[in-house]
């Protein structure tokens, strides 16, 4: 876990001791005193060090700065104690007084229930989840034909590089991960001087190779979504790594089966059942390839309920990335032509991804995406 992670997480700790105790008290006992104290400090330190402070809540997921946080006993409590006060965004910026701080703390306790409506402050945001939507009908069209322009096009050279990893994966040889972060980071860079995930839409690319295309496709749409969550950084970028590479376990199973026309007999699709295992098996032997993106690999056809491949005990955990490739993945494969269909039409695939909703797909994630189409659609 780095400095800052850790740094996030005592926060979150310290939040949650101050405000249980302010439950079992008042806020004017010595121990809520303290604490509260031991909280501006950790705050006051951590922005300092990040500028500011952001925590969201997507289901059941908590991500603070930007960072999903892996599954632990305390934060699974202040989790629930989040989402039962109607929270689910909170940013707190440079220059919060010890006031303000008192006044988070009462708003997760118990006494909220006395003090009435949750507010915000100068430095303390109380919100909800938005997707950061696009501009308005006046430049709309000649900001998706500037992106389209300025996002990097794969050259023959960089496709020749991409078949040339892909081909040293089947060869059981070890991936070499450079020409996929070049790819990945030339996007981020873009995305990052644009600001906008909406306009990201209109560089899915359209080509007869499917599988650098499908790949760099379910990266650009990874990228919009995780923009639009506010994950920036590093943590971007992995998670552009990780839809680049979530599907390489296809290179384990026979290619007649990958291209076959037509529905695969039972054997076949037991064969095809195969590859995420096998791609977080490669992934995870691969030096330099972030652990997400093993992770993605292994879950990306598990299903919001489980109900998917491999199969999963009922009490697992999908990681947030798994999520939002699960929803790109459907996306980029629903509106391309496959070897065995015809592309389907946009409305078509925002209705089938809104029926799924809950059931094979995060509900809260999909209706987000799906907002973000709609306005790519319907500018307002």
């Amino acid at each position: 876990m780095s400095g800052s992670s850790q740094a996030s997480q005592q926060v979150i700790r310290l939040l949650l001791s101050a405000s249980a105790n302010a439950s079992l008290y008042s806020t004017g006992h010595p121990q809520v005193v303290r604490l509260g104290g031991q909280l501006y400090d950790a705050i006051c330190a951590t922005l300092e060090g990040a500028g500011e402070f952001s925590l969201m809540v997507i289901e059941n997921e908590l991500i603070l700065n930007g960072r999903p946080q892996e599954f632990s006993l305390f934060l699974s409590r202040f989790l629930q104690i989040v989402k039962s006060r109607g929270i689910e965004h909170v940013k707190i910026l440079p220059g919060i007084t010890r006031e303000e701080v008192d006044s988070l703390v009462v708003s997760l306790s118990t006494l909220q229930g006395a003090a009435g409506e949750i507010v915000s402050s100068e430095h303390l945001r109380f919100g909800c989840i938005e997707v950061r939507l696009g501009p308005g009908p006046a430049t709309a069209a000649n900001e998706l034909v500037s992106l389209r322009d300025k996002l990097p096009e794969l050259s023959k050279e960089e496709v020749e590089r991409f078949a040339e990893l892909y081909e040293m994966v089947r060869r059981r040889q070890k991936l070499k991960i450079t020409g996929i972060l070049d790819i990945v980071s030339g996007f981020v860079e873009v995305f990052r001087q644009e600001g906008n995930p909406l306009l990201v839409l209109a560089a899915l690319r359209e080509n007869d190779e499917y599988t650098f295309t499908h790949s760099t496709n379910v990266c650009i749409l990874n990228l919009a979504q995780a923009r639009a969550l506010g994950i920036q950084g590093q943590q971007l970028k992995d998670v552009g790594v990780s839809a680049m590479l979530h599907d390489i376990g296809k290179l384990f199973v026979p290619e007649e089966i990958i291209t076959k026309k037509g529905a695969l007999t039972d054997q076949e699709f037991l064969l095809m059942k195969e590859h995420p295992v096998r791609g977080a098996r490669y992934l995870m032997e691969t030096a330099g390839v972030p652990r997400m993106a093993a992770i993605a690999a292994f879950e990306h056809h598990a299903k919001f309920n489980l109900s998917g491949y491999p199969r999963f005990p009922s009490d697992w955990r999908l990681g947030l990335c798994s999520h939002l490739t699960m929803i790109s993945d459907f996306f980029d494969a629903t509106r391309t032509r496959r070897s065995y269909r015809e592309p389907l039409a946009l409305d078509q695939i925002t209705a089938m991804m809104l029926e799924l909703a809950g059931t094979e797909l995060h509900p809260v994630l999909t209706r987000n995406f799906v907002q973000i189409l709609y306005e790519l659609k319907n500018p307002s």
